[in-house]
């Protein structure tokens, strides 16, 4: 059931775009626009455009873009209505309850029971008698009762039906199960279950709900872990391991590890702000999310390369989010549950309490491939550490670690200092040269950005898009513009439904803005929308433009029905032509 759209358009009024957008990017104004640095790519020239008076945001660079509530669901990782609700929380404005589907909620709370009662039974299934070997391998990983039950660890039999059956007996479908991740069908149409023979640990979101797993075997079997597919209720780059009771802790800062041991471990040591990915690499969405709760986190993952290679990539994503970023170094063992199994907790404070800046660690990693006794290695480190200093932005900062550099290669600050004014001016061209390209590809391709709304007629879909900024600009060109066109004479079918959507709101006496289009076009199909929108528009001779522009979209048309006739071995293309020409002087 969709939500009322005079509360949607009360909502996105009380909602100043410019306001909820500076929440999270630093905007400057320039002319009638606001621009920063785009929270959802990495950039170093702002591309990223905010316009109040149209109420809309758009990327020049990777072509995001939509009204506020699209905004709010990108940089918050929810869906739409969470995304209002998070909204209507902010402004003081309740959700109407009969705008809510009572068949979307009842299918979620249906899922949630399912993962409930699963992670009941891996639970139940891992302390039967039977399965002593597998309580012992958690017990052989240093885990005592009270961890294993806070994190409500289990297993799943190494059956193909066990789960799917004890589910089944608790009412729920085939389709329930498969909705939830937990069985998978084969090529054949046979069903089974995901997880076999693996010790479960349950996803558990910040409201206490489990909402997917993570499956590990016991032996060297691959694939080592197994994680629940995205669903209705979970998606990987959106929740974070622990973090339902991270969110908890006294301390000032976060623990980023690198899987489910390391922070079960960590917590049991008395880390309770220990949280980890889910699967996958880190994501801008669960930076944010950690900024929610610290603004201080401490990546441990492990000492090996690709652990190494891990911290390297998360130290860009956490900075994006604002975050003070150390690294720690664990020295003799390879990640943190084998420290502290050999060290012991207070040991592990201690590194916590030495841990350095991410700057430190990266010197310290480029300084690692180099021996510094020889010149033509020095010289070559200099050259890699002046290129990393030059993307330190705050010149106080780069000044501190020139002097640590200059003192590691043996060289004086100031001509280390003309090596980094060198490296600063490379980057800085760089960066002007990619942004500005990824700027004109963006404005000038005539194409779509997403490939999925391809336009079939490049020129058609130009003249197409003219006419919906017009009529976003003029609403009063509306409605005698309805009479002269129909959504199907649209040649790109996502122009066609912007187009008819906006019909829609005019006959229901609703104002045609980008408010109206939240819920209804898809995150690529409101980014085009939020482009063709962020061009600017004459004020003079609308109504000329607009009958050139329905002038190129029929004779686009008319040469594409002429082009059918003439492969599908029909009559004279010329006679079909006056015949069609006729008949629109007649229609006149």
């Amino acid at each position: 059931m969709p939500i009322d759209h005079a509360f949607l358009d009360e909502l996105t009024a009380r909602s100043d775009i410019v306001d909820v957008v500076s929440r999270y990017v630093s905007l400057k104004r320039q002319g009638a626009n606001y621009f920063g640095l785009c929270p959802f790519h990495n950039e170093k020239s702002p591309s990223f455009s905010v316009s109040p008076d149209k109420q809309i945001y758009h990327c020049f660079g990777c072509g995001a873009g939509g009204g506020v509530i699209n905004f709010v669901m990108r940089a918050e990782g929810l869906e739409f209505r969470d995304a209002v609700q998070f909204l209507a929380d902010r402004c003081g404005l309740k959700v109407p309850q009969d705008s809510i589907d009572p068949r979307t909620v009842r299918r979620r709370e249906r899922l949630l029971a399912l993962m409930k009662d699963a992670a009941r039974f891996y639970y139940d299934t891992l302390w039967r008698p039977e399965y002593t070997p597998v309580q012992r391998y958690f017990a052989g990983r240093g885990l005592s009762r009270r961890t294993m039950n806070r994190f409500g660890l289990g297993y799943a039999p190494d059956s193909f039906h066990a789960t799917m059956d004890a589910m089944q007996k608790k009412g729920y479908t085939k389709d329930e199960l498969l909705d939830a991740g937990l069985v998978v069908k084969n090529e054949k149409g046979a069903i089974y279950d995901k997880f076999r023979g693996r010790v479960m640990f349950p996803i558990i979101d910040v409201r206490g709900q489990v909402i997917a797993f993570g499956g590990r075997v016991m032996d060297d079997s691959k694939p080592k872990y197994l994680n629940s597919p995205d669903t209705r209720i979970f998606h990987k780059g959106r929740n974070l391991f622990a973090l339902n009771l991270a969110k908890k802790t006294q301390n000032d800062y976060f623990i980023l590890a690198e899987g489910y041991m390391d922070v079960i471990a960590l917590h049991q040591a008395g880390f309770d702000s220990a949280v980890a990915s889910l699967g996958t690499a880190l994501t801008d969405e669960q930076a944010r999310m950690i900024a929610r709760y610290t603004k201080k986190i401490i990546i441990s993952y492990d000492a090996d390369g690709a652990g190494q290679a891990a911290a390297q990539r998360a130290i860009d994503i956490l900075k994006r989010a604002d975050l003070q970023v150390n690294v720690l170094r664990i020295p003799g063992a390879k990640d943190p549950d084998e420290f502290i199994k050999a060290k012991g907790a207070e040991a592990f404070r201690r590194l916590i309490e030495q841990s350095e800046g991410h700057n430190v660690y990266r010197l310290e990693q480029i300084a690692a491939k180099f021996d510094l006794t020889e010149d033509d290695q020095r010289i070559e480190f200099l050259k890699q550490a002046a290129w990393m200093l030059a993307a330190i932005p705050r010149e106080i900062e780069r000044e501190v670690y020139m002097g640590r550099v200059a003192k590691m290669a043996g060289v004086t600050t100031d001509a280390l200092k003309i090596e980094v004014k060198r490296a600063i001016g490379q980057r800085n061209k760089r960066e002007r040269t990619a942004e500005h390209r990824a700027i004109r590809a963006a404005v000038q391709n005539a194409q779509p950005k997403d490939r999925a709304l391809h336009y079939p007629d490049i020129r058609a879909g130009r003249a197409e898009e003219g006419i919906l900024g017009l009529i976003f600009t003029d609403p009063s060109l509306l409605a005698p513009l309805a009479q002269r066109l129909r959504p199907e004479d649209f040649s790109a079918p996502v122009l066609a439904k912007i187009y008819a959507r906006a019909l829609e709101l005019e006959q229901q006496g609703a104002p045609v803005s980008v408010s109206g289009y939240e819920g209804y076009l898809d995150d690529g199909e409101l980014a085009l929308l939020s482009e063709i929108l962020s061009r600017p528009q004459g004020s003079e001779r609308r109504q000329k433009a607009l009958d050139d522009y329905i002038k190129i979209m029929d004779e686009r048309r008319t040469q594409r029905q002429l082009e059918q006739a003439a492969t599908s071995g029909g009559e004279d293309p010329m006679i079909t032509y006056s015949k069609m020409k006729a008949d629109k002087m007649g229609g006149k």
